[in-house]
């Protein structure tokens, strides 16, 4: 179907009438109030023939009715093509604690903090989602909301990389995240609402316990995956030798397993950058949910052909006009010369 998208710009199309006839007219003497080029001068009876006067008004106003045309945006739509719509409701609870600052992680044998080796890996795995709808939730004294459930991945993942430790305090809410969660999950029964949550620490913080966060997430159908964060040995020089010690000493993973087997879900523990991107890999073999199918019809603009034909047709007309120019100037010098000769 061949249509105008703003059809509405074809009542300007009278515009340069109105210009003529509400403009006061040109008195003898006066200087013009507006130059135009010679080629496109419709010029006086004195100079032109009336023919020709015409016919360059004819181009002039054609020349005109095709910009309008090519402003409106003709277009061509197709026939409406439906397209199967599937994927997941992902929520990403990120742990901001004073612990995520410990530098027991590696990223290509480099030595990095939690913090950064999990934006690291969340980097590529957000990248992946396409057709899901990620949202993400910073936590630590109490859990905030930085990015609704939404298809626009970058956003979620400039979001995620902007976060900083301190950000929203030095302890653990682990039971504000997944209360949120359950919270900013809608009504949409086909989706599967699943929760990853990650931290290095046990519930230290917030307004909601673990338990009853829990039993939310079971009632409104939301599937949690937890992830402990941080290596289990860690090697330190001291004035007595070499000493090893488990940095992850805090991780409560009684609770974060549990967490996980109540609904449905599974608990992983990330000891370094590999097996975090293990981890995700596994996530992304969760079935995406059937959703309600969009319908789409194809758009092929068409403005160009009205543009390039009043395009042409100036270009036309200046050569036409520059023909005759200097056609008229080997007349006139040809008939010079004949004077000077006799």
């Amino acid at each position: 179907m061949f249509e105008f998208a703003w059809p509405y710009l074809f009542l300007i199309l009278p515009l340069p009438l109105l210009f003529y006839f509400l403009l006061p007219s040109k008195q003898q003497g006066e200087s013009a109030a507006l130059l135009v080029p010679s080629y496109l001068d419709i010029g006086d009876a004195s100079s032109q023939s009336q023919s020709n006067g015409k016919t360059k008004l004819l181009v002039a106003s054609l020349i005109w009715a095709l910009l309008v045309s090519a402003a409106a945006r003709p277009q061509w739509l197709g026939e409406p093509v439906s397209i199967p719509s599937e994927g997941r409701d992902l929520m990403i609870a990120v742990d901001l604690s004073g612990s995520m600052k410990l530098d027991d992680m590696q990223i290509n044998g480099r030595a990095v903090d939690r913090l950064s080796m999990t934006k690291y890996v969340l980097a590529d795995f957000i990248e992946r989602r396409v057709g899901d709808r990620l949202g993400l939730i910073l936590f630590a004294d109490t859990a905030y909301l930085q990015a609704p459930l939404t298809f626009d991945r970058d956003t979620v993942g400039t979001l995620l990389n902007e976060a900083v430790i301190g950000l929203v305090g030095e302890k653990t809410a682990i039971g504000d995240a997944i209360g949120l969660a359950v919270k900013r999950f809608d009504d949409k029964e086909t989706s599967n609402r699943v929760l990853i949550l990650l931290t290095d620490g046990q519930n230290t913080a917030g307004n909601l316990r673990p338990e009853l966060a829990k039993e939310l997430a079971v009632d409104k159908n939301v599937t949690i995956y937890t992830i402990g964060v941080g290596a289990e040995e860690i090697v330190m020089n001291s004035l007595f030798g070499r000493r090893t010690y488990n940095p992850s000493q805090d991780l409560d993973e009684k609770l974060l397993t549990d967490l996980a087997k109540s609904t449905g879900g599974q608990y992983f523990r990330a000891r370094d950058a590999q097996e975090m991107q293990t981890i995700y890999e596994m996530l992304d073999q969760l079935e995406p949910i059937q959703g309600e199918g969009q319908t789409l019809r194809p758009l092929t603009a068409l403005f160009y052909l009205p543009l390039m034909l009043a395009v042409a047709l100036v270009f036309l007309h200046i050569v036409i006009y520059l023909f005759k120019q200097s056609l008229g100037s080997y007349s006139r010098s040809k008939a010079a010369q004949e004077e000077t000769l006799s």
